[in-house]
């Protein structure tokens, strides 16, 4: 199966073609892909180089302009390094654009920290304004680029990983979906958390929803699955542990309620081996989350 980012060139370059507002800017990071595209449509596919900040700031240029940019490289290099060209650029000229990263938490772990972001959904969320796609899935991915790019003017970021879930789902790029029902508490699983999730709390009587747009944070959602299977959550992403606590916080404020974040902690992995190892050390593996899971909701887990 291709991976998210080997959907995105194809799905961007026939974007390009469809819609004379679409530009791409990149910095030297996935120029192969678009070297039909930057043919076909000159001067609407910019390589700035490896330099992360004009990177935002040339698109913010592009959307002042009437253009829609798609910003691409790294997450580590789209959204941490260049964060002041994204927070005033783009967030204080109203300039909307489409960030589009890859490596997402640790997908390349031989490049070391430098090209990991578990805090990039985080540093988003000190922003007022930005939609959040997580895809859990390359044909998750190639519906949420498109709903991205067609977002008029909206500053959308779109996380893709390498990191998928076995089997697609009908996502809208709004609503968290409804996977399994039950009484003893609600897991949100996000993007490619999913397979996981269900595997950890298979024979659990637990509510599982599907989230792959995490910000606007789906709270109708979230608080009708509390209705029937109470009020202890648990939020199970693919990046920094506890990054949507507030938002289902906020969500239950006015009832008695429990939320407990699963996802990337803080300690840095030095010795970088594989995303696998990386996963089972966080504690996102199927058998971690199920004994976390199942001890916070007071599920009884079989040995």
């Amino acid at each position: 199966m291709d991976t998210m980012r080997d959907r995105f060139a194809p799905v961007v370059s026939r974007l390009l073609d469809e819609d004379s507002r679409v530009a791409v800017v990149l910095a030297a990071i996935g120029t192969d892909g678009f070297a039909g595209a930057a043919r076909r449509h000159p001067g609407r596919v910019v390589d700035v180089g490896i330099r992360e900040q004009l990177l935002v700031g040339a698109a913010a240029g592009l959307a002042l302009t009437g253009l829609r940019p798609v910003v691409h490289t790294f997450a580590s290099f789209l959204v941490e390094r260049p964060f002041e060209q994204v927070k005033l650029d783009l967030g204080h000229q109203d300039a909307g654009a489409v960030l589009v990263s890859a490596a997402a938490s640790f997908d390349w772990p031989a490049g070391g920290y430098t090209h990991m972001a578990p805090g990039d959904v985080a540093l988003l969320d000190t922003l007022d304004g930005w939609t959040v796609h997580v895809p859990g899935h390359p044909d998750e991915a190639e519906t949420l680029l498109r709903h991205a790019v067609a977002a008029s003017d909206d500053k959308v970021y779109v996380r893709l990983s390498v990191q998928s879930n076995g089997r697609a789902l009908p996502v809208d790029g709004e609503r968290f979906l409804t996977v399994r029902e039950g009484r003893s508490g609600v897991v949100v699983a996000v993007g490619p958390m999913l397979d996981a999730v269900l595997a950890a709390t298979e024979g659990l009587d637990v509510t599982v929803l599907y989230a792959t747009t995490v910000r606007p944070f789906d709270g109708a959602a979230l608080r009708r699955a509390t209705e029937a299977a109470g009020t202890d959550v648990v939020l199970v992403e693919p990046y920094r542990a506890g990054t949507s606590t507030a938002a289902a916080n906020d969500a239950l404020a006015d009832v008695p309620h429990r939320v407990l974040g699963l996802g990337v902690g803080r300690r840095e992995l030095r010795r970088y081996g594989q995303v696998e190892e990386h996963v089972a050390a966080h504690g996102l593996d199927a058998r971690s989350l199920r004994e976390r899971i199942g001890s916070f909701v007071g599920a009884a887990v079989p040995a």
